[in-house]
């Protein structure tokens, strides 16, 4: 094989057949991974395979539900993944999130059964309010026990939802963002992010925990 250096480049490239089935075969293998360079000695350079570059360099995943990828569709609270909390059901994070935003029970029964864009929308008509109630205790809107019941929600989804949870696993340890046009004023998204990854962690240490 020819082993040549270019500026930040190492290009091994084959002379015979064979050579060129154990590069194709290893380059196929190896395809989009980081590698870490050690210098052996004198003579000798070893590459290391680091797994795959996302993986490896822990490139962020933003979650949104404009996301082009199943798993990130899943992750988001838009997604339809039904789940019960404090004997309610709901079909989506955002349903129940939304649902705060009213004191009416009734309506808050409505939009349960949202999700998506029209779980979403839900809250466009509701009442500015600094507090409301949930479980006969008042809350203050944007605080951290206000905080506190969306991970509970989304603890609840993660654990009776088996795909949304796969989808949550399988991110790895890749840091989670949660960037939109607009940032949340109740719950930003760096919050909401953190939430994710707390789950994430949880789920894995403890995955009996259904």
């Amino acid at each position: 094989m020819i082993v040549r250096t270019k500026d930040n480049l190492l290009i091994i490239t084959s002379e015979s057949l064979a050579e060129q089935r154990q590069v194709c075969t290893w380059g196929a293998a190896m395809d989009g991974h980081a590698f870490v360079l050690n210098q052996q000695d004198a003579r000798t350079i070893r590459l290391s395979d680091l797994g795959s570059e996302p993986e490896a360099c822990r490139i962020p995943i933003n979650i949104t539900s404009q996301s082009i990828v199943p798993d990130i569709q899943l992750i988001s609270n838009l997604s339809e993944t039904p789940f019960e909390l404090d004997g309610s059901h709901y079909a989506s994070v955002e349903a129940f999130w939304q649902g705060l935003k009213f004191p009416d029970e009734s309506k808050r029964t409505e939009i349960a059964m949202f999700f998506g864009q029209e779980a979403r929308q839900a809250g466009f008509y509701a009442t500015d309010s600094d507090t409301f109630l949930y479980s006969n205790q008042t809350v203050r809107t944007g605080t951290f026990d206000h905080w506190q019941l969306i991970k509970r929600a989304c603890f609840a989804k993660f654990t009776q939802h088996e795909p949304s949870k796969q989808a949550l696993l399988r991110t790895g340890q890749r840091p989670l963002t949660h960037r939109m046009r607009r940032d949340s004023r109740t719950i930003p998204g760096v919050i909401m992010a953190e939430i994710w990854m707390q789950i994430r962690k949880k789920l894995r240490i403890e995955p009996c925990n259904d």
